[in-house]
């Protein structure tokens, strides 16, 4: 009997989901080691961005739109996490960046991943880190 992954996607916006999810699982477990990180459970939500400003405000208290929030639940040296992505702000980004919505989508799975692993993005110097490990782990996704 194969293992159950511990990686689940769920998706509150209807006409969305994603390609070649039991390959992306995978993948997301190997960032995880390849990262020096235990992963317990991880849940990738995709949502609005409607859904998304409501969690910004009720648990951030932050009133504006964003791409992802990620929320670090591990209660020992394991990661779990959930993941709350707005197809809408990938969709926008991705057209404003003038990339593939897929390249951009993939980008977030990963940026969200990444936090988790313990990667910030507040600084300058931790912006210019993380979107090193970003290209990174896409260039290894998209070459396989």
């Amino acid at each position: 009997m194969p293992s159950q992954s511990k990686v689940c996607f769920f998706y509150e916006c209807t006409g969305f989901s994603l390609e070649n999810r039991a390959g992306l699982k995978a993948f997301i477990e190997t960032l995880f080691k390849k990262e020096g990180q235990k992963l317990e459970a991880l849940n990738y939500i995709f949502c609005s961005d409607k859904r998304l400003l409501d969690i910004n405000r009720q648990y951030l208290a932050h009133d504006f739109y964003t791409d992802i929030i990620t929320f670090d639940l591990s209660a020992g040296p394991a990661t779990t996490g959930e993941i709350y992505i707005s197809i809408d702000r990938v969709r926008d980004n991705a057209k404003t960046l003038g990339t593939t919505f897929k390249s951009e989508l993939h980008r977030v799975i990963f940026h969200g991943a990444l936090h988790l692993c313990g990667y910030g993005d507040k600084k300058k110097e931790e912006i210019a880190t993380m979107r090193k490990r970003e290209d990174y782990w896409l260039s290894r996704y998209f070459s396989n």
